[in-house]
């Protein structure tokens, strides 16, 4: 493992409590950094946090990202916690069920752009004026593939993804002489519990497009957030990083 150095930094991972939240945690704090898993799961966030503890000081918030003031609490005891916030990585999402547009059940479109894209906002909402307060943040935001292709059978994953990539370019820019950093991630599927919501036929045909023939890995995902989230990503801002087994063209 290469190391990356986040030694004196607190972090807040969304979703932090397993997948790809609790590998970008892991990797977090073997870097050096404090880091809070914000989760709605309670039970998860504290088997997280009994294995993680060992690795450095870990905070657990349960929060609703769908929820502006359980997000603004989350926010005020992770900086009481830590005396300071220097990190957002943007990870909690789901994938929803999947079926036609036309056929889609309207709840479950709202649900995961509730989570999906209002989650972020309301986290960056929450967290971006401690940074500005520090004078640095990271901000890295976990999109997808889907958000720019687009998905069959799955356009209100997609269409929260691709939202969330506009946001993130958005949010490069209004912070752009600030030294707070946003960037997005866009992996083809990773392997993890979220396969479990998908069809066999959906997973087969997202296979099929990554021509290295394979799922990608948790730790690999972390690997990417690790650097995005450190001072030795200095002069991008608003980008796309593709995780994607050479799936992605542009």
């Amino acid at each position: 493992m290469n190391q990356i150095d986040l030694k004196n930094r607190a972090a807040i991972v969304t979703g932090g409590a397993r997948g790809i939240g609790h590998a970008i945690a892991t990797r977090l704090l073997q870097s050096g950094a404090s880091v809070a898993l914000w989760d709605r799961d309670e039970k998860a966030l504290a088997e997280a946090k009994a294995e993680l503890g060992a690795l450095g000081a870990v905070h657990t918030a349960a929060v609703d990202v769908t929820d502006l003031s359980s997000v603004q609490n989350a926010a005020a005891s992770t900086a009481a916690a830590f005396g300071k916030i220097d990190i957002l990585v943007n990870n909690a999402g789901i994938a929803g069920t999947n079926s036609k547009t036309w056929e889609a059940d309207p709840a479950d479109w709202r649900r995961v752009i509730d989570i999906n894209l209002n989650g972020p906002f309301h986290c960056c909402h929450a967290v971006i004026p401690h940074l500005l307060k520090n004078g640095y943040g990271r901000i890295v935001n976990i999109a997808s593939i889907a958000g720019k292709e687009g998905n069959p059978n799955a356009a209100h994953y997609s269409a929260s993804k691709a939202a969330v990539i506009a946001l993130t370019k958005s949010l490069g820019k209004e912070l752009a002489t600030s030294n707070v950093i946003v960037n997005c991630v866009t992996p083809a599927v990773i392997e993890t519990d979220i396969l479990q919501q998908l069809t066999q036929q959906h997973i087969d045909y997202m296979l099929s497009k990554i021509p290295m023939s394979r799922f990608g890995k948790k730790e690999e995902a972390a690997a990417l957030v690790a650097w995005l989230s450190s001072e030795d990503c200095s002069f991008t801002t608003g980008a796309v990083f593709d995780l994607s087994g050479g799936r992605a063209t542009y």
